[in-house]
């Protein structure tokens, strides 16, 4: 099965919150049906390797790497599946980013943010479907890669995607922390659905 362009779900939200576990799930759920499926991996770890900052540390360099190599990969992507999915869609960068400088009480720098924007915004369009996780600040952050332990970070970056998906009304459904298995089913039949050649939402 081939499509012209593949039909691309990202999740994005704060961290502990079950991205990874979600898209490793649907995955499995459609390679089921012999769909060929790639996925684009969080960077956040890699960009720690090379020595660039990350969480309440991020910075626009940062954040501009993020960024531009989560465009390239996902476009690399492009060529080698009928499905790409996104852990952490392009938009959860610019949030992590702004969650950061208000984390250090640091302005953000206008030009900066002029030169992010419109980057983000023009390719979220290419998502045929973003989900975001809630946070349930009673689950306690993983500890099964090395990533910051800081409780009100977190919640800033919850906040600060939320944001920044509103603020660009960038269409996007809620992945709750109570439970995956109706998003799961539902993100699967939209999926299908677009393979098909059906038209829908969200």
């Amino acid at each position: 099965m081939t499509v012209e362009r593949p039909v691309t779900v990202a999740v994005l939200g704060t961290h502990s919150t079950g991205k990874s576990t979600f898209l490793a799930r649907l995955a499995h759920e459609l390679r089921r049906q012999d769909i060929q499926v790639a996925t684009v991996a969080d960077l956040g770890e890699q960009a720690q390797r090379i020595g660039l900052p990350i969480l309440f540390n991020h910075t626009y360099a940062s954040t501009l790497w993020i960024i531009t190599r989560g465009i390239s990969n996902e476009l690399e992507a492009w060529l080698h599946a009928d499905v790409v999915l996104v852990d952490r869609a392009v938009p959860d960068a610019l949030g992590y980013y702004r969650a950061a400088l208000a984390y250090r009480h640091e302005r953000p720098d206008p030009a900066a943010l002029s030169s992010l924007e419109p980057l983000v915004e023009a390719h979220s369009l290419h998502y045929d479907l973003m989900l975001r996780t809630t946070l349930d600040p009673e689950i306690p952050i993983g500890d099964n890669k090395e990533r910051d332990s800081n409780s009100d970070f977190r919640v800033l970056a919850d906040h600060y995607v939320n944001r920044v998906l509103h603020e660009m009304r960038l269409p996007h459904e809620l992945l709750p922390a109570d439970g995956h298995d109706h998003a799961l089913a539902r993100t699967v039949a939209f999926t299908t659905a677009r393979l098909s050649g059906l038209q829908v939402g969200p």
